[in-house]
């Protein structure tokens, strides 16, 4: 009887030990934050060798006036970084994409970008974050601010973007 109440407990002791440490194990673990991409001057270096996903051309009036939308001349490149894909209708944290407009007469030039920042910081927007660059990739400055942020052009990208079917992306 002493043999049997002396397993009982001991049997008892293993499990209370193991239920103990796998609670404490919960309690060390940190809770992962929400994963967050931020962009710098080095983040769209080289964006034309990234892979081009879509070249159209001419007047798009789904674009207005942004990405010379009204220009008949214009040419629109659009390039992906790593060619992601959205995943169960978005993209992930990281996606990297640039949009090169412009004409053979050099009246139109422009390279705008998006990032997919992540984090809430812009839950209207996505999450994304828009940008201004110079040729280079390099992030352009507007009276020495950088021209990036969720209200760039006074919120008309995350505005018109919210038209895209899939994630606020429209080419792909």
């Amino acid at each position: 009887m002493k043999k049997r109440v002396s397993l009982w407990l001991l049997a008892s002791l293993a499990v209370l030990s193991v239920a103990v440490q796998s609670c404490k194990d919960d309690e060390d673990e940190d809770p992962q934050p929400n994963p967050e991409f931020v962009a710098d001057n080095n983040t769209f270096k080289d964006f034309m060798n990234w892979p081009l996903v879509a070249t159209n051309f001419g007047a798009d009036p789904a674009l207005g006036m942004a990405h010379a939308g009204n220009d008949s001349t214009v040419t629109r490149r659009i390039y992906i970084k790593d060619n992601k894909s959205a995943v169960n209708g978005e993209y992930p944290v990281g996606t990297l994409i640039v949009k090169h407009s412009f004409d053979q007469a050099g009246n139109v030039d422009e390279y705008t970008a998006m990032v997919k920042r992540g984090n809430e910081f812009s839950p209207t927007g996505g999450d994304w974050e828009w940008f201004m660059l110079m040729p280079d990739g390099s992030i352009a400055q507007d009276n020495g601010m950088p021209m990036r942020g969720a209200d760039l052009m006074g919120g008309m990208c995350a505005a018109c973007h919210t038209a895209a079917t899939t994630d606020f992306v429209f080419s792909k």
